[in-house]
């Protein structure tokens, strides 16, 4: 008995370790399809200073990468790293340059929430198009 008392306490906390990496990894909380407000204005943020480029809901376009994909690889800090300062990809087929938008106040100022509203769609947890608010 004291055995199966042991395993238990032992499984019970593994799992909460487990829930709480979980909720460690998710900068987002979705429920049923709606988002909390960081995610709302991560969403809105991005459609004024990104959509241009990486195109409707993160998706990519001709010129600029989808970023959903990108950020099933990059940390937040690779994410974050790459917003502020840029990157220059040049190969001999083609130059793509991320420009630096560490100077632009609503990009720097928001940039968790933007993250936590890829991340959230690159998880799959958030689907494409104008997402709806958790109340508050």
């Amino acid at each position: 008995m004291k055995i199966l008392v042991a395993c238990a306490l032992a499984l019970a906390a593994l799992a909460g370790a487990a829930r709480a990496a979980d909720d460690y990894e998710r900068p987002y909380h979705v429920e049923d399809g709606k988002v909390d407000q960081s995610v709302y204005n991560g969403y809105r943020r991005y459609g004024n200073s990104c959509l241009q480029c990486h195109g409707p809901d993160g998706a990519g376009s001709s010129y600029a990468p989808n970023l959903i994909e990108s950020l099933k690889h990059l940390t937040h800090e690779q994410f974050a790293e790459t917003v502020i300062n840029g990157r220059q990809n040049v190969s001999t087929a083609q130059q793509n340059v991320m420009p630096s938008f560490g100077h632009v106040e609503d990009v720097v100022t928001y940039l968790d929430d933007i993250y936590a509203y890829l991340k959230a769609r690159s998880d799959g947890a958030l689907g494409r198009g104008r997402p709806e608010r958790l109340p508050k």
